[in-house]
């Protein structure tokens, strides 16, 4: 299952970006040959945004913001596969 592959932190928060580099490795469910976008999680082609996410503000005016950033990181990643 797609949710039990993807890295969360101590607080059950999903890591996404650059913050699923540890000790200079991806995780192991990172099988992409390029970093992951900046809201994708450890699970190439799964974004998170919002509430959801490690390191966001919690902020309903910041979760939309990161939600129409996402689009277009999903655009991004439609043209690589």
């Amino acid at each position: 299952m797609v949710a039990d592959l993807v890295e969360r932190d101590a607080q059950g928060f999903i890591l996404t970006g650059r913050d699923l580099l540890v000790d200079g490795r991806w995780p192991k469910a990172w099988t992409a040959d390029r970093d992951p976008f900046l809201f994708e999680t450890s699970v190439p082609g799964v974004f998170a945004a919002g509430d959801a996410r490690r390191g966001s503000s919690k902020r309903v005016a910041a979760a939309v913001g990161e939600g129409s950033a996402t689009v277009s990181m999903i655009h991004q990643y439609l043209q690589t596969v």
